[in-house]
């Protein structure tokens, strides 16, 4: 049987009509297998509460801009944003309700990560500049709500995903995590000019998911890694002054790459929150292992 998706796959199938059968092929509507994805992730994603830390000079205005796993809030004035050359970033904060379960440790862990990747996105367009230099605009986020993840679930999920190889499978089989136990984020952020008026914000939240997260044996592994999904999505909206969401995803960077790797930054004033912990911090999640023992958050970044 072949399945094939998309209008190309039967030429005079009616437009409009449902999945069935067409010479010899199993032709499945474009929407419908949109909607199908779609419900694999959901269906083994953590909810996260779109909770609001009071940080943001304002929350009129704020318009609701989902992604496919992301929540958000935003508002841009895209040619205030686009006209700046420069960006100061505020190192990011817990609420103090956030999440009491993680330790103070792992609270400057998922900061250091957020800062460390917005730092990254900004410097696509922007120059990052020191805490103590001037800037057209001035970056800051708060983290209002960290699920943590559930050890002894994620655990058991690293396990299960082994069994295949332990019982001699020829070819590498994925094994979704267990749907249980997940953690989320939710962060709330913004950019301000010089007279402290918002030119940028958003308030978003995720959950970890079944598929694209992996089980790591720590209490902030999921918070840790949506971190640089938030950075990712926030940055975007200020380096293109509009929503990231709704879009085709875009290859990262050549700077991107290097930094993922643990290379240096494009910006210098992005060295005080370390480097990426690049092949270490892969073979780390690879086995399971937390954060915590790969990726250490420098001194003069913790909060």
């Amino acid at each position: 049987m072949k399945v094939e998706f998309g209008p190309g796959a039967a030429a005079d199938v009616t437009q409009g009509a449902g999945p069935g059968w067409h010479d010899g092929r199993y032709y499945w509507p474009p929407a419908l297998a949109g909607a199908a994805v779609a419900a694999a992730l959901l269906s083994g994603c953590a909810s996260a509460p779109m909770t609001r830390g009071g940080s943001l000079a304002s929350y009129d205005n704020l318009t609701p801009s989902d992604g496919l796993l992301a929540k958000s809030l935003v508002r841009v004035n895209k040619d205030e944003v686009l006209a700046a050359k420069t960006v100061r970033i505020v190192p990011t904060t817990f609420a103090q309700t956030a999440s009491p379960t993680l330790s103070q440790e792992q609270r400057h862990l998922v900061a250091n990560a957020i800062n460390r990747s917005l730092c990254v996105g900004l410097s696509e367009r922007l120059q990052v500049v020191g805490p103590d230099q001037p800037a057209d605009l001035t970056a800051h986020a708060l983290v209002t709500q960290a699920a943590p993840t559930d050890e002894v679930a994620a655990g058991a999920s690293k396990v299960v995903g082994f069994l295949p190889t332990a019982l001699g499978a020829g070819v590498p089989v994925p094994v979704p995590r267990l749907p249980i136990g997940l953690g989320s984020l939710t962060v709330e952020a913004e950019v301000r000019d010089p007279a402290s008026r918002q030119q940028a914000a958003m308030v978003w939240a995720r959950g970890a998911n079944s598929f694209t997260n992996s089980p790591r044996v720590s209490t902030a592994a999921d918070a840790y890694d949506l971190a640089a999904s938030f950075s990712d999505d926030f940055s975007k909206l200020v380096v293109t002054g509009a929503t990231p969401f709704g879009k085709p995803p875009t290859l990262p960077s050549f700077d991107q790459i290097g930094v993922s790797l643990g290379g240096k930054p494009k910006d210098a004033a992005c060295e005080v929150y370390g480097r990426n912990p690049g092949l270490i911090g892969m073979a780390a999640g690879k086995l399971g292992l937390p954060p915590e023992w790969s990726d250490k958050t420098p001194v003069t970044a913790s909060q």
